[in-house]
């Protein structure tokens, strides 16, 4: 274990306001300060990831409910933030803690360079004994740059940080197998160890006054565990379960690692004890320890809570980065044989796309998808400029209705290239040859699709629907330059493996079924699993 271990705890607004006074609910927030306080005290790093602000500003306006128009929620959420900061420096104060306050939008992290700004910054102020909060900044964020709640927040900053455990404060003490204010058979559900196989009831869609429900803290939870963070969710009207529960966890490992040696000492062979699965040895000692004679130290008793399991096998950072910190602007879909050499940790060539949906920039994030169907070879040679002058004399209707023609000002591509090659027509996202637009031969039709990974890329979406279906040594002749062989580079693509790529909730009658899908979970060489974090 670390040093110092990290803890982040999520407050969503119905544990920092009453959902019908508006009122700051002054009780649970000095216990939440006190419990803070109190594990940094005890050797931990804390991390305050807060809702509330729009709360906060309801009872400042005196208005009865939370508005739908966006602008006048960004204006109460400017005018609330700084009472909330205000509210937590007053009652941290009083105990002589230092916090800080950081504000975030996806925009924020989706460069790397901002990234990992944001990740010094955050270490650099736990070094400092300090206690950050984290909050979305809503003054300026919108659908396209929002994180869409902060439940999906606190488990990229959980990431971000490299945390041991993120507790999701909520307003029921666990998850159950059914909702218990409807069904008295309910049954808790205490230790989950594979999310994909979770069925739960995720109907509650949160308080009027936040944006979450308990199907994004599953979804949180998926993010936070594939990043080998113990995710837990627990009653946010006793903060001081935080501390007992990771008592309880932090016994759980010892015992684990003590059941660990005594069994290499009886005669395992080597490795053994290496080899054992944590996430086995964890759930199953918890009984066994609680029945063993007098004599051993017992392990602490844990309030109600459900506790998530970290990953085995954690993502590194930078793929954590690819997977969770962007948004995909836009989809490629590739051949069988272009999705086998992803997976062998090899480049995207242009040679084996067949399709493109969207419209992205160089350096911006797209989704790859493996599709059954194959493209249609490009002319024999020379092929390349025989595609541009397919390319170059058709014309292609747009969703808005334009003509994009090699003529038009509207159909300039790229500049840089000295032959003025670089005026080639661009391709409408949506339109015309490999427009991935959802007609009936569109690749986002087929049935056998497959999301595969997510990829920073080194051409725009109007170059990659010239050079789809091309060799490498053909992209200077059809675009004029060529940054890249590669459409994207190994380093900026980060694979969608089975079992544990957070996905959305769906919802089915009474239980919560998640949908399939995964998280990549090896590294390439030389990639450290801890980012650079101490």
């Amino acid at each position: 274990m670390k040093k110092h271990p990290i803890i982040v705890i999520k407050l969503g607004t119905s544990s920092i306001v009453d959902e019908k006074t508006h009122q700051p609910l002054l009780s649970t927030l000095s216990l939440i300060v006190e419990t803070s306080v109190a594990l940094r005290r005890d050797g931990y790093k804390v991390v305050l990831v807060s809702s509330g602000a729009i709360g906060m500003a309801l009872r400042e306006m005196n208005l009865p409910k939370r508005p739908k128009h966006l602008p006048k929620v960004q204006a109460l959420a400017s005018i609330g933030q700084l009472r909330l900061m205000a509210l937590f420096d007053q009652l941290f104060d009083r105990v002589g803690q230092t916090v800080s306050q950081i504000l975030l939008t996806r925009n924020d992290i989706a460069d790397r360079t901002q990234y990992l700004n944001a990740q010094n910054t955050l270490a650099e102020l736990l070094n400092m004994g300090v206690i950050p909060i984290v909050n979305e900044n809503d003054t300026l964020s919108v659908s396209e740059i929002k994180f869409g709640d902060n439940d999906t927040l606190s488990a990229i900053t959980a990431g971000m940080v490299q945390a041991d455990y993120l507790f999701l404060m909520t307003d029921v003490d666990c998850l159950y197998d059914k909702n218990p204010r409807t069904h008295e058979d309910a049954r808790p559900i205490e230790v989950v160890e594979n999310i994909s196989d979770l069925e739960v009831d995720a109907s509650s869609s949160g308080s009027n006054l936040g944006t979450g429900g308990m199907g994004t803290k599953i979804v949180a939870a998926r993010l936070a565990t594939a990043a080998g963070v113990t995710t837990v969710i627990t009653r946010s009207s006793n903060p001081g379960n935080v501390a007992s529960i990771v008592n309880h966890v932090e016994g759980l490992k010892l015992a684990a690692q003590s059941n660990n040696a005594e069994s290499s000492t009886d005669g395992a062979s080597p490795g053994d004890g290496e080899n054992t699965n944590m996430t086995s040895s964890v759930t199953s000692l918890a009984s066994a320890t609680s029945s063993r004679a007098g004599g051993e130290k017992e392990i602490p008793a844990a309030p109600p809570h459900t506790r998530f399991l970290p990953s085995p096998k954690p993502i590194g950072d930078r793929r954590f980065w690819l997977l969770h910190g962007l948004q995909p602007h836009g989809t490629i879909y590739i051949d069988p044989g272009a999705c086998r050499a992803l997976l062998d940790k090899a480049g995207l060539l242009p040679a084996g796309i067949v399709d493109v949906e969207g419209t992205f920039a160089q350096q911006e994030c797209v989704k790859i998808v493996e599709v059954s169907r194959k493209q249609p070879p490009p002319p024999q040679s020379p092929s390349a400029s025989e595609h541009l002058k397919t390319v170059q004399n058709q014309t292609w209707n747009s969703p808005a209705g334009l003509i994009r023609t090699n003529s038009g000002g509207l159909g300039a591509l790229h500049s840089r290239s000295p032959s003025g090659a670089g005026s080639v027509a661009a391709v409408v996202p949506g339109s015309g040859p490999g427009s991935g637009s959802g007609s009936s031969g569109s690749p986002a039709n087929d049935p056998s699709a497959r999301d595969v990974a997510r990829a920073v890329v080194n051409y725009s979406a109007s170059e990659v629907r010239l050079i789809a279906g091309l060799k490498s040594t053909e992209i200077v002749s059809v675009l004029g330059y060529a940054d890249s062989e590669y459409v994207a580079l190994r380093e900026n693509i980060a694979i969608v493996g089975a079992g544990e790529r957070p996905p959305t909730p769906v919802p089915t009658g009474d239980s919560f079924v998640p949908a399939q899908g995964g998280v990549e979970a090896e590294r390439t060489p030389g990639e450290s699993g801890d980012g650079g974090m101490s």
